[in-house]
């Protein structure tokens, strides 16, 4: 039975996990989810993750869910390159103390300013305070001096000279801002060279095929959103700009 991943490209996440899974010739089939339609809200989805959360991996009768657990699992099964996620203790402590440290920093200052800029206008109907999207800024700014200093350093990827989980996760996370119309690659050419070689490792056309839709901006200010999704959603965004 093919592996099914169940994605939404304008996640981070599962671009993370689309372009390994692509980049490593491992088959299976995609199942499209639009979140910003909903659709994790669906019936289809309650029945392999009743977390309504993507992406998420069938495997047969097994399923799993969180990005993480589920790029850990693909090499493992799939036997992928060693410089993925390598045999090295040191080398995988490296990868593992990054994978768990983007979670409080990178991830969520860097998709906070997407929702603030972009999706949450989408569902209220009018912009954000520009301070709260200039905490953000500062937030994000803050962890991508601690990526540049604490994790890259003078090296070509995080874990040395071979492209890692680790460059792979952190990628997908800064392009997110780009579909804000916020280039944080700008005024940081490390981290500008830095994600060219990323690129170059998992392949320019796969790259750009992956963060397609993040970076189609006219397109993500357009989407429609439905009345009873917006009612659905609309306290939890209230209160994130409390």
């Amino acid at each position: 039975m093919v592996l099914e991943l169940y994605l939404d490209l304008l996640s981070q996440p599962c671009r993370a996990v689309y372009i390994f899974a692509k980049k490593n010739n491992i088959p299976f089939k995609v199942k499209s989810i639009e979140m910003l339609k909903g659709q994790q809200f669906s019936e289809e989805i309650n029945k392999v993750n009743i977390l309504r959360k993507v992406p998420v991996l069938k495997d047969g009768d097994y399923t799993l869910e969180e990005s993480t657990a589920i790029l850990l699992y693909l090499t493992r099964k799939y036997n992928t390159p060693s410089h993925w996620y390598p045999p090295d203790m040191k080398k995988r402590g490296r990868v593992d103390e990054y994978l768990a440290w983007q979670h409080s920093t990178i991830r969520p200052s860097a998709s906070k300013i997407l929702w603030l800029k972009v999706v949450i206008p989408l569902f209220l109907g009018h912009q954000v305070p520009p301070e709260k999207l200039q905490d953000a800024i500062e937030d994000l700014t803050i962890s991508l001096r601690k990526l540049d200093e604490k994790f890259l350093q003078d090296k070509a990827f995080i874990v040395g000279n071979e492209i890692s989980l680790a460059d792979l996760v952190a990628v997908v996370e800064l392009m997110q801002p780009l579909g804000a119309g916020w280039d944080v690659f700008e005024g940081h050419p490390k981290l500008l060279e830095w994600r060219r070689r990323v690129e170059s490792a998992v392949g320019k056309e796969l790259f750009t095929e992956a963060h397609g839709r993040i970076l189609n901006t006219s397109e993500l200010k357009n989407i429609r959103i439905d009345a009873p999704l917006q009612a659905q959603m609309k306290p939890m965004l209230l209160k994130m700009l409390k």
